[in-house]
């Protein structure tokens, strides 16, 4: 019974180490005019609203994962199949994407038209947060 019992509290515990999401931080340059809303954010990065340029991250990994579910309400096949569509009629692309949150952090650290969303712990003193996804 101890043994069965140490399995299932091992098991619970791996279960529960990946679960844990990184909370996400939407990031601007200080410089940057205006503050988005959550909204406006959605719209930029589905390239509805072009007052920003929105910096991806490259792949689908947790912390985009997390951004893409909470802000547009889109998973990764949904925004696949919306791009797609975008891309097919002409009327639009998807954002540039970057290579790990460092890169997205040093691009809209250099420009004032850029946002982008990394990990909250890479967060540096170089751009401004917006706001947290828990």
């Amino acid at each position: 019974m101890k043994i069965f019992a140490r399995s299932i509290s091992i098991i619970a515990l791996t279960l529960g180490a990946f679960s844990v999401q990184a909370e996400v931080a939407v990031i601007t340059n200080h410089a940057a005019a205006a503050a988005p809303t959550q909204a406006e954010v959605a719209n930029i990065f589905l390239g509805k609203d072009k007052s920003l340029t929105g910096i991806d991250q490259e792949g689908w990994n947790p912390v985009k994962e997390h951004f893409y579910t909470t802000v547009t309400s889109k998973n990764e096949s949904q925004l696949k199949s919306y791009w797609s569509g975008l891309i097919f009629t002409g009327k639009g692309q998807p954002p540039a994407s970057l290579a790990g949150d460092a890169a997205v952090v040093a691009q809209v650290a250099s420009d004032p038209n850029t946002i982008g969303y990394v990990d909250s712990a890479a967060v540096t003193d170089a751009v401004k947060v917006l706001f947290t996804l828990p």
